[in-house]
């Protein structure tokens, strides 16, 4: 299956800046029901992309919670993103060079403008779900705040209603990786990605857990190994990200992530969740150091009627893409008749 191209008309960014030649990759699958209300809309994490059946295996596709064969499944790819929008590597309308580190700072308001403006496009006026873990669950919160009487169910896993201190600092450590390369400031193709490996290996400290760590690259009791386990592993993850994404795209969008606050310009957070109309389901993970309960706990707090749920997972923070099972036993309790908005 190829992406679906959708292009925008000039988007004006929250930043004031103007986003000239824009266009959204993005794919479907299923159909749409005699009453258009089959809709379930997928907003994707920092590297995902538009094809949710390949990253979130076991929640989407044959046989899974939302199969194709029932529901009418959308997912856009991010504006910043390497995978078929525009992003940092594509031209600027006005010179004709790729932008990449000059790229306009995007914000998560201006991701879900994208997205609006495609549902419009795709005349979708009634979306049953709308769902999304860590940056797509930001982008989905924003979304359902905008538009509470767009959206009959939301469910968000390991996100926040703002981007904490400790999640900016984490972004920033890694952006300076990035910035370390000189390759990066040349501004070029494959630009920063020595500085991508060590983001990377960075990162993943925030999205597992150390028991994680510990039961699964724990070198062995008898062995002086010339390299520990542990150590191979942060460079088989660095070149793995190397090989499939870029370091223009991802400063781009942990800059998105850091500018997330529900509450900016509406009266503070618990003002702008109680806007939100759809029935809510709020999952955090147990072992997520990177989005912690308390963050999961703010949002059912103060989303009316939200459900709020936890799993139990040595995962950390990516137990929001690894425990589909756990998160399937939430959503059939969710969905259930006897659930109580």
């Amino acid at each position: 299956m190829q992406d679906l191209i959708f292009s925008l008309p000039d988007l004006e960014l929250e930043s004031g800046q103007i986003l000239k030649g824009a266009h959204v990759a993005y794919r479907t699958w299923g159909q749409l029901n005699a009453d258009r209300d089959n809709v379930v809309w997928v907003c994707h994490a920092l590297t995902a992309n538009a094809d949710v059946l390949s990253w979130w295996p076991g929640l989407f596709g044959p046989g899974c919670y939302f199969d194709p064969s029932e529901w009418f499944v959308v997912c856009a790819n991010v504006l910043g993103s390497c995978y078929g929008s525009t992003s940092p590597l594509d031209a600027d309308p006005a010179t004709g060079r790729p932008r990449y580190q000059h790229f306009p700072r995007l914000t998560i308001r201006d991701l879900v403008a994208a997205h609006e403006a495609l549902r419009e496009e795709l005349g979708l006026t009634d979306i049953n779900t709308l769902i999304g873990g860590s940056l797509g669950g930001q982008q989905a919160l924003e979304w359902a705040v905008q538009r509470p009487d767009l959206f009959d169910h939301l469910v968000v896993i390991a996100t926040n209603a703002r981007h904490s201190a400790w999640g900016i600092a984490f972004n920033e450590a890694q952006r300076l990786a990035i910035e370390a390369d000189p390759t990066y400031a040349a501004g070029q193709p494959g630009g920063g990605d020595e500085g991508l490996r060590a983001a990377r290996a960075t990162a993943l400290l925030s999205y597992r857990s150390y028991s994680a760590y510990v039961e699964t690259q724990t070198d062995p009791d008898d062995e002086l190994p010339l390299e520990h386990r542990a150590s191979t592993y942060q460079r088989y993850q660095g070149d793995k990200l190397v090989s499939r994404f870029d370091a223009y795209s991802y400063v781009a969008l942990s800059r998105s992530m850091d500018s997330h606050n529900l509450g900016r310009g509406r009266g503070g957070v618990p003002a702008a969740l109680g806007r939100i109309g759809a029935r809510t389901l709020v999952l955090g993970i147990t072992s997520d150091v990177l989005f912690p309960l308390s963050e999961q706990r703010e949002l059912a707090a103060h989303i009316p009627g939200a459900m709020y749920a936890e799993l139990d997972s040595r995962y950390g923070h990516d137990g929001f893409l690894l425990e589909t099972a756990a998160i399937t036993h939430f959503l059939e309790l969710f969905y259930a008749p006897t659930f109580v908005h």
